[in-house]
């Protein structure tokens, strides 16, 4: 029983659950900022989306999607590939555009 005991004193603790809310939380937030919503284009289908007019945020988005005949919306995140030198060599990176 003791050893048992032992074995979970040692072992590393856990990163709590408050830390890694505050870490999701605040990467999603980023990742918020830069998405831009679409509603679908009549006539567009999962196998081949088309994008219709933009709104400006996604409760805006879900109305007008809830009030349209389809109901889809899209959303995107624009990424540009840069090469960042790192220690001599090249690695290939992805810098978010913004609106």
């Amino acid at each position: 029983m003791e050893a048992a005991l032992t074995r979970v004193a040692e072992m590393p603790p856990q990163p709590t659950q408050e830390s890694k809310s505050k870490t999701a939380r605040k990467s999603r937030r980023q990742v918020e900022e830069g998405v831009r919503y679409f509603l679908a284009k009549d006539g567009s289908s999962i196998e081949k989306p088309e994008l219709g007019p933009e709104v400006a945020s996604e409760g805006e988005a879900l109305i007008k999607a809830f009030q349209s005949k389809n109901g889809v919306i899209y959303t995107v995140l624009a990424y540009k590939a840069e090469a960042e030198i790192l220690g001599g060599s090249p690695t290939l990176v992805k810098r978010p555009l913004r609106k």
